[in-house]
């Protein structure tokens, strides 16, 4: 019914420049049983494959390359599946996989309704839980879980970098077409709430079922609305084939603005920078930023033939985190990693300065780009320009409006 494949890697520490740093020197750590095993879980093969997937999957392999694929001195090990898109499949790939398959931690789960399955199976089972694909608030707030590290972005972070900058330079009516699931509802929600708050106004909004092929009907009634922005809040498939149809009926060129509330450089790769230009774009990281971006992204380039999206990047910061918490633990036990992840900054070369918050909200900055004109481009994938960045204390809920019961309250 899964598709589930295992990997073991072994690399020597010498063949990883940063493998150092995360090397303990304990001679016998504390491991449950002397491997390191960690899992993603994403969508393979359907609407959500191409901006996590292999990609996702790849990321963590990067990771734990950079080790020597070894912490404690020994091997880390890293198991993936596809669930299809199904909650039900992917809490019972995670069942399995702590029941019988010695897990220790599940370090990314593709899509809300899945990850916040999969979720509640970690919480049960006092297993670590990292989420960069799923983009639910949830899972910091009424899901949250002293296990559970909310890591790339959110429809919070997402809506408040996106709608706040436009609505501030005078986009202020607004019609949403919206995946009608956890996700979409999120960002819907979250965007609506900053464009009122900017004195705008949302003058009304269509939901679509996931993988719709059709979004006639629901851009023809964007169109006649008369809102400055159609704001899409969706992803995947149902984003390009939301622009590409919107480019059919003239949208933008009727003085409408395109924004995508849940768009990602695989889409504007996919489109085409002739339909993407002026597209508002919302990411954590872009690969084209600086040397060390460019060095990693070229090496995930050859095994993926895409660059990376900041859920992809989020996954590979993750990975990497956990590693290093591991090895400051000397012990693979939930509790003592956790302890040694909040206490530790996040800093690698996409995520700088993360910390994560006790409702486990991992804080870090965000950045609005613009897709480039193609005639501002100079090679493939060069596809933004940087707008705006708004820092995490900024970009995330505040703590004090968290409901989650983890967060003190005097």
């Amino acid at each position: 019914m899964t598709r589930l494949s295992r990997r073991s890697f072994g690399l020597a520490a010498a063949g990883a420049m940063t493998a150092a740093p995360f090397v303990a020197r304990a001679q016998s750590p504390a491991l449950s049983d002397d491997v390191v095993r960690i899992g993603v879980i994403e969508d393979m093969s359907g609407v959500y494959a191409d901006i996590t997937g292999i990609g996702a999957v790849t990321a963590a392999q990067m990771a734990i390359d950079e080790v020597g694929g070894k912490v404690l001195g020994k091997p880390v090990e890293l198991v993936h599946a596809d669930h299809q898109n199904k909650p039900d499949i992917a809490a019972a790939i995670a069942r399995k996989w702590f029941d019988e398959g010695k897990v220790d931690a599940i370090l990314d789960v593709a899509s809300s309704s899945p990850a916040l399955a999969v979720l509640e199976i970690a919480k049960e089972k006092g297993k670590i839980i990292t989420l960069s694909s799923p983009g639910s608030t949830r899972i910091t707030n009424e899901n949250c879980g002293p296990f559970v590290v909310h890591w790339a972005y959110d429809t919070y972070a997402i809506a408040q970098s996106t709608a706040q900058a436009l609505a501030r330079q005078g986009f202020d009516s607004w019609y949403f077409v919206t995946a009608d699931y956890a996700f979409g509802h999120g960002l819907q929600e979250q965007a609506s709430r900053v464009v009122t708050e900017n004195k705008g106004r949302v003058l009304g909004s269509v939901r679509l079922p996931v993988g719709t092929a059709d979004f006639a009907s629901a851009l023809l009634m964007a169109q006649s609305s008369g809102a400055k922005v159609v704001a899409l809040a969706n992803a995947g498939n149902d984003t390009i084939n939301s622009i590409k149809q919107a480019a059919q009926f003239g949208l933008t060129q009727g003085g409408q603005k395109l924004a995508t509330l849940g768009g990602f450089i695989n889409d504007v790769h996919g489109l085409g920078l002739a339909e993407a230009q002026g597209l508002t774009v919302t990411e954590a990281s872009y690969w084209d930023t600086n040397e060390e971006t460019r060095a990693w992204s070229k090496t995930f380039f050859d095994k993926v033939k895409a660059m990376p999206n900041m859920l992809q990047t989020g996954t590979y910061s993750s990975v990497r985190h956990y590693l290093k918490a591991v090895a400051a633990a000397k012990t693979d036990a939930s509790a003592a990693v956790m302890d040694a992840m909040r206490a530790s900054t996040v800093d690698d070369i996409f995520y700088r300065g993360g910390r994560i918050r006790p409702d486990g909200r991992m804080v870090h900055a965000m950045n609005l780009y613009e897709v480039k004109k193609p005639a501002e481009s100079k090679a493939p994938w060069d596809y933004y320009k940087l707008l705006a960045t708004t820092p995490g204390d900024q970009a995330f809920r505040p703590i004090e409006a968290s409901t989650c019961a983890l967060v003190n309250r005097r």
